[in-house]
């Protein structure tokens, strides 16, 4: 197995288990979170009723940056999204990583939206 297999296969897993514990509810929905090689996507998911409730990603006309794969783009959306959540009357949510180790960009976003008001 080549080494994009074993990095997509590990993260698969981690991924699985995640999700296996997390999940969102009306009262307190899911920060779902996916970092590609050049954007990062976070949405607010209530799982229960199967809707997205807010989202924020690198691509929108809101975020603002010459670069969009790095940490301070990941901070913005992490801003953007506390913002429009709080907009929507959400103050607690579950945090899903989605497989990805929490550093980097991940952590950035997760410490911006603490910044703006979203308790994890």
């Amino acid at each position: 197995m080549d080494r994009q297999k074993r990095k997509a296969v590990r993260r698969n897993r981690r991924r699985v288990g995640i999700r296996r514990k997390i999940s969102g509810t009306p009262t307190r929905p899911r920060l779902a979170v996916y970092r590609s090689l050049n954007h990062i996507y976070a949405q607010v998911i209530d799982d229960i009723n199967g809707r997205t409730i807010v989202s924020a990603s690198t691509r929108d006309k809101g975020v603002s940056s010459s670069t969009s794969g790095n940490s301070e783009a990941a901070a913005m959306v992490g801003k953007q999204i506390a913002e429009k959540a709080k907009a929507a009357g959400i103050t607690n949510v579950a945090m899903d990583r989605s497989g990805f180790k929490y550093h980097g960009r991940i952590k950035a976003l997760a410490d911006a939206a603490r910044e703006g008001g979203l308790q994890f």
